[in-house]
């Protein structure tokens, strides 16, 4: 099959992948672009793993900032070099974060950053409920797994689906990246602010007084 330049641009602009990679991958598919776009996916990741030592320390800071004045985020994407960092599609990767995070609320980045304690109170809360419930005690396991599961889909940046297409995760969208540049990206930090929350530091000032 001939392998036209409309079929190229549409590719790269569907991966962010280069012209010659893109050619090669569409060559290999015989011009299948869903295979295309796995195989340079695939070949990225691998690409990526390689590097998984390497620091990421460059990147950017994205704010976004809602039409009405809130909520307000602010957070910091890393990459391994400037030149990934400055990059149209690393610019576009950090502005969905922060823009998912202004519609989804998370709590967290990974389900590594939550404290034990927040897990295990989580859990009696779960337990609590389905017993009071009148849940048979053999099924009660298998219940808190599916509500723990949903409190992480739900409170976990990455473990969230995708505001723009639910059928994938932020973890998907950040490993589409990782495919096309070639480099570890890693969201190191987030604060958000909405008009009228109270932080947790607040909340015990305000007890005290």
């Amino acid at each position: 099959m001939d392998i036209t330049i409309d079929m190229i641009k549409e590719l790269r602009e569907k991966t962010g992948c280069g012209i010659m990679d893109c050619r090669s991958a569409l060559q290999n598919a015989a011009g299948n672009m869903d295979a295309a776009i796995e195989e340079l996916r695939e070949k990225g990741l691998k690409k990526a793993e390689k590097r998984a030592n390497r620091e990421a320390s460059e990147g950017r800071l994205e704010v976004y900032i809602h039409t009405a004045g809130s909520p307000v985020v602010l957070v910091e994407v890393n990459s391994e070099t400037d030149f990934v960092a400055k990059s149209d599609t690393f610019k576009e990767l950090a502005h969905e974060i922060a823009l998912q995070i202004a519609a989804a609320s998370p709590k967290y980045i990974s389900e590594a950053d939550i404290p034990a304690e927040v897990i295990e109170e989580e859990k009696a809360i779960i337990t609590t409920r389905v017993r009071e419930e009148g849940k048979p005690e053999a099924i009660i396991p298998k219940i808190v797994e599916g509500f723990m599961k949903k409190f992480l889909d739900e409170n976990v940046l990455l473990n969230q689906k995708y505001i723009r297409d639910e059928s994938r995760t932020i973890t998907d969208l950040i490993n589409d990246k990782v495919a096309a540049l070639g480099e570890r990206i890693v969201v190191r930090r987030f604060v958000r602010w909405a008009l009228g929350e109270t932080t947790p530091a607040q909340t015990d000032e305000e007890e005290a007084a």
